[in-house]
């Protein structure tokens, strides 16, 4: 064989073997209102632990993100809101493998509710139709953290009032200092179950609609070790 024709050969042995491993089609399409409205709170659930697993296991879905940020300019209709903290940290859509209209999320450091954020859940669930609020905690939380220490400076010593409560109502034998990742990680949990119970006391709208299984409200705490997301009780 000459030497031409083997250069040739090698060449086109990498083409070969990409053209026969190509990646799967991205997504490229968003919810529906028919699709939304299909869904029971059950469904997002799951649909929300699968995406989970997908981040965990470094699988997460392609997208064509170009083509969805066209179709969502002419509406939204997302299957959850999401109640996270700011920590850069916690990517929520990444978290649960979901793409441009499949969620709202609202940020606040410490993740607790507040009016503006009940009203934004509100609109998420009575207008927009969504199906769950899930309520985001994280380990290693700086703004737990924060609170338990007493931190005060400017505006964030009003903020940290926030978390107060947890703090208060958290039963843990054990050194009560945010160096204890055990006794952090019970104050973040309270935390995350305090503000579930609040939402419902404080937003009649959304009580009712969790009465007539509309939608269901969810905490959780995200590993910042391993990303997995653990449902609480």
């Amino acid at each position: 064989m000459k030497f031409s024709a083997l250069l040739v050969i090698v060449l086109l042995a990498p083409l070969t073997a990409w053209a026969t491993d190509a990646p799967p089609p991205r997504v490229n399409r968003i919810l529906t209102a028919a699709e939304q409205a299909a869904l029971t709170p059950d469904d997002v659930i799951v649909v929300f632990q699968q995406g989970n697993e997908r981040f965990v296991s470094g699988t997460i879905t392609s997208r064509d993100h170009s083509a969805m940020v066209r179709e969502a300019a002419l509406g939204q209709h997302p299957k959850a809101i999401v109640l996270s903290c700011i920590d850069s940290r916690v990517p929520v859509e990444d978290v649960f493998d979901r793409g441009i209209g499949d969620v709202f999320v609202a940020r606040v450091a410490g993740n607790f509710e507040n009016t503006d954020i009940l009203g934004s859940m509100e609109y998420a669930t009575k207008v927009s139709g969504s199906k769950v609020i899930l309520v985001l905690g994280h380990t290693e939380c700086g703004a737990i953290k924060s609170a338990i220490d007493g931190v005060e400076l400017g505006n964030i010593t009003a903020l940290l009032a926030r978390i107060k409560p947890a703090i208060d109502s958290t039963e843990f034998d054990g050194e009560h200092s945010s160096s204890n990742d055990a006794y952090v990680r019970e104050v973040t949990e309270q935390n995350v179950r305090l503000t579930v119970a609040n939402i419902r006391e404080r937003s009649p709208i959304i009580a009712e609609m969790e009465k007539v299984g509309e939608v269901k409200i969810v905490g959780a705490i995200y590993d910042m070790h391993t990303g997995a997301v653990q449902v609480l009780d």
